[in-house]
């Protein structure tokens, strides 16, 4: 499966799923800043848990849309 990502200006955001201990899955979010000479990768994790990887990964891509809704150009 192609790695799924969002874009907005110089910052990617990629969601993916996390498969805990418990058997729940949690999606994260890697958010990448990338302005020329200077780039960094921040993870930003969902709040809940879900059984499925599918409903994770749901969780991600609305986390993913929630944090470059909120940035600043």
């Amino acid at each position: 499966m192609d790695e799924l990502t969002y874009t907005k200006g110089i910052y990617t955001a990629t969601p993916q799923v996390r498969h805990l201990d418990n058997g729940q899955y949690q999606g994260v979010v890697s958010l990448a800043r990338d302005d020329g000479a200077d780039a960094e990768t921040s993870l930003y994790e969902a709040k809940t848990t879900s059984p499925s990887a599918h409903e994770a990964l749901e969780e991600a891509k609305a986390l993913a849309h929630q944090i470059l809704g909120e940035l600043e150009l």
